[in-house]
């Protein structure tokens, strides 16, 4: 094994402290894995997902990191990396910033629900240990397709900024104006004013954002705890240590819809 070339203590200003803004995941991998180097799988198609090998502290391992919502291409592209290492026997690392799958009719019509469930059975299915590092937000079905706590990783670790939920409070509180307006509509009733759609958002946002931030997530025991950013290359070696003592089973998968 062998330290990253980039120090770590550049985590600490990689990511924005507003976990809208993005930023490009390979920089975090840069900084955790054995000599910076990362061999990325298929780096021009399903570009929103950055899958690839690497090894931390002399053990290999895939890598998979968001670089921003999953679209068709994105969940095809994961489905094959997290398949090829179920068959290697090599464990998985889930980079966790996305706030979930595309959405529309032109996505849906182009089979964004077939292609997302695809991964979301690979990752369910794939046998070999699996571990999550959530770095900002990770939300709805993109967590579940991340390996979310639902799908029992080994080890789930929060970065202190992290955001944690089934939906994002600025969703949420679209999501609930919109299904009032619609009643308002059915009723007779005038739609809501600007000032209306702001008042009634305002403490559902709020709650959300309490609610999903990586305190609450830990203060409830969903995960295995908030570490330094700096020291996720230390967890992971850790994790896998312990994870390889025990052996790996051959996975089963179920059917994957064409």
């Amino acid at each position: 094994p062998e330290e990253p070339i980039y120090d770590p203590e550049e985590l600490l200003g990689i990511l924005p402290e507003d976990t809208k803004i993005p930023f490009d995941v390979r920089e975090v991998i840069a900084r955790i894995v054995d000599g910076s180097r990362f061999h990325e799988f298929k780096p021009r198609y399903g570009a929103t997902i950055v899958c690839g090998f690497a090894h931390v502290d002399g053990y290999p391992v895939g890598i998979l990191g968001n670089n921003g919502m999953l679209f068709s291409e994105s969940a095809i592209k994961a489905t094959h990396f997290i398949q090829i290492c179920g068959q290697r026997g090599i464990p998985l690392v889930f980079l966790h910033n996305i706030t979930g799958f595309i959405i529309g009719t032109e996505y849906e019509r182009g089979g964004i629900t077939k292609d997302g469930a695809k991964m979301i059975t690979a990752v369910s299915c794939v046998s070999v240990p699996k571990f999550c590092v959530v770095l900002a937000g990770s939300h709805g079905a993109g967590n579940y397709a991340m390996n979310g706590p639902a799908y029992d990783p080994r080890f789930t670790w929060l970065w202190p900024n992290a955001k944690i939920s089934v939906m994002g409070g600025e969703q949420a509180a679209g999501v609930i104006t919109y299904v009032k307006d619609r009643q308002r509509k059915r009723e007779g009733l005038p739609p809501l004013s600007k000032e209306e759609v702001d008042t009634m958002k305002a403490p559902i946002v709020k709650a959300f954002e309490a609610n999903s931030s990586a305190y609450h997530s830990t203060s409830a025991i969903f995960d295995d705890g908030i570490i330094d950013p700096r020291d996720t290359r230390k967890y992971l070696a850790r994790g896998i240590s312990i994870a390889l003592n025990s052996p790996i089973v051959d996975g089963q998968y179920g059917v994957f819809r064409m």
